[in-house]
């Protein structure tokens, strides 16, 4: 049975504008669009964010967090992350005011829509290898294109498509020896709709020719269509002592694992790399109590990405929290000893600088970048700079072959550059992408970029891509860690950064998917309320 109950009068929300309401114990989002009133789930179905914080274009509403986007009319999620929908409510006015038809037992968001595997319909094999970000978006995204056929997920790994952002952070930061990542779906949903998820299995190479894939132990799969979502493999540091026990990448949850199991009996972690992940595996590791200190050669952690000055803002968080930097520098080595019992001296103690200096470290964590997974993609044509796998606008790299996540190297929607990027939240939209593409839906990817990392206190989110820029603009207050930055080339703004600032990133975000984000002469460093230009 269901039950209809008055939310509010028609009169307290305007064309535009969306408000959270708890209507028999649920919490729910009403909003206005074009003066038709929806109803759906009130939080976001990634992290649980309230989405009445976040920002309404027409009926397309974007969570504040991490710009997933969902359109209230229908509940459906139209950008990632999050592989749920919101629940969508029946609403009508009658007498001045709103009413919902609620169930009896109302949930805040629902599986998608998405078809059932019949290989008696249709025949053919799509094979994705690599269960990453990409890969699992791809894998729901054909069975929610219509296709029926059947579907292949392969991972070298031996766990379920899990999240990975949260190794270096909540999971890094909490987690004990026992802790296992946070599956994005569960087995019994990959039996459901036939999405087979094969763990364990190294690709050795793939024969476009005879569109066949063959593995490490001697098999071949052959494919109908075929999507590469590999990932990003972890750069390792050419160093004596880079095999000692104590010494980590952090990129697996296989790595957090290790990791977990040292952190315990751990007082002294060094981080070789101010990239995000080291920086946010240094931030955990100072929560978790341990003496942290940051090794690397820039003068400014993330100056080349964020510039000096917004770099030099996390620096100041991280020291405020007693981490210590060693920057301008490199380690020349990892020295060993036997402490904990281990034979041979084959657990790291210290790590030397080229300095000469020694840091004392029972935890070690390397994060110096990754580069593409695409040693065994040698039929291919590979990007000589950093072996990444070009694709046109539909993600297609070749007849029957898709690439998708880090290893794609694509043509930017807002500037026609072939770019790569090492996003979560890109990866799936390019994994939605291309699964569209492979069911027969020619579908160009123009979705914008978009990422985020918490260190500490200080949040920030990113939308767009610059690799480089001749005007930084600043609007709010760096010292008060509240505040946007343009980040503009030849008058176009390519990317913009904000802290404490997630409606006006969520605007910008539109803006940019619109095409209607101002040039970059036309800016100042007075502040904007970007929320009011959207609508406006």
């Amino acid at each position: 049975m269901s039950q209809e109950v008055a939310v509010c009068s028609a009169s307290e929300l305007s064309a535009g504008q969306m408000k959270q309401f708890t209507v028999a114990e649920t919490d729910i989002l009403l909003a206005n669009v074009r003066g038709e009133f929806h109803a759906t789930g009130a939080y976001c179905t990634h992290y649980g964010a309230p989405l009445e914080k976040g920002i309404l274009q027409g009926a397309r509403a974007v969570c504040p967090w991490h710009n997933a986007c969902y359109d209230l009319s229908t509940g459906d999620q139209l950008e990632p992350p999050g592989c749920n929908a919101l629940t969508h409510f029946s609403t009508q006015v009658k007498d001045g005011q709103v009413w919902l038809t609620l169930p009896d037992t109302p949930e805040q968001q629902r599986l998608p829509e998405m078809a059932q595997a019949e290989p008696a319909a249709d025949g053919r094999t799509f094979v994705i290898i690599g269960a990453g970000a990409a890969g699992q978006a791809a894998a729901e995204g054909l069975r929610q294109a219509g296709f029926k056929g059947r579907v292949l997920l392969l991972t070298e790994e031996s766990e379920l498509p899990y999240d990975r952002t949260k190794l270096s952070k909540a999971t890094l930061q909490n987690g004990d020896a026992d802790a296992e990542p946070s599956l994005l779906r569960s087995l019994d949903f990959y039996a459901t709709y036939g999405i087979e998820v094969q763990t364990g299995q190294t690709v050795s190479r793939v024969d476009p020719a005879a569109k066949a894939v063959y593995f490490e132990e001697g098999r071949s799969l052959s494919y109908d269509q075929l999507l590469v979502a590999t990932g990003g493999q972890a750069r390792q540091l050419d160093l004596s002592g880079t095999d000692l026990a104590g010494v980590y990448t952090l990129r697996r949850a296989s790595d957090l694992r290790q990791i977990l199991k040292t952190v315990g009996s751990a007082q002294q972690a060094v981080v070789i790399g101010s990239s995000f992940i080291g920086m946010e595996a240094a931030s955990s590791l100072a929560q978790r109590g341990l003496a942290v200190t940051v090794v690397s050669p820039d003068a400014v952690p993330f100056e080349k990405i964020l510039g000096a000055e917004v770099g030099q803002l996390f620096q100041e968080m991280h020291e405020e929290h007693g981490v210590q930097f060693r920057l301008g520098m490199k380690a020349t080595e990892f020295k060993g000893g036997n402490k904990g019992g281990d034979k041979g001296g084959n657990r790291v103690e210290s790590v030397v600088l080229e300095s000469g200096e020694t840091l004392p470290a029972e935890l070690v964590i390397v994060g110096v970048g990754v580069k593409p997974a695409t040693d065994f993609l040698s039929a291919l044509s590979l990007h000589e700079k950093d072996q990444s796998v070009p694709v046109n606008q539909y993600l297609q790299a070749t007849d029957g072959i898709y690439a998708a996540g880090d290893i794609a190297r694509f043509p930017d929607a807002l500037t026609g550059e072939p770019v790569r990027i090492e996003h979560w939240r890109l990866a799936e939209q390019h994994g939605k992408t291309a699964a569209l593409n492979m069911a027969g839906v020619a579908t160009p990817f123009d979705g914008i970029p978009f990422f985020w990392t918490g260190q500490f206190d200080l949040k920030m989110r990113y939308v767009g891509h610059a690799e480089d820029w001749d005007d930084l603009i600043v609007q709010g207050s760096l010292e008060e860690r509240k505040f946007l930055a343009f980040y503009c080339q030849a008058n176009q703004v390519r990317a913009v950064a904000g802290c404490g600032r997630d409606r006006d990133i969520a605007a910008i975000s539109e803006l940019m998917r619109l095409r209607q984000l101002p040039a970059a002469d036309s800016l100042s460093h007075t502040d904007i309320n970007w929320t009011e230009k959207l609508t406006s």
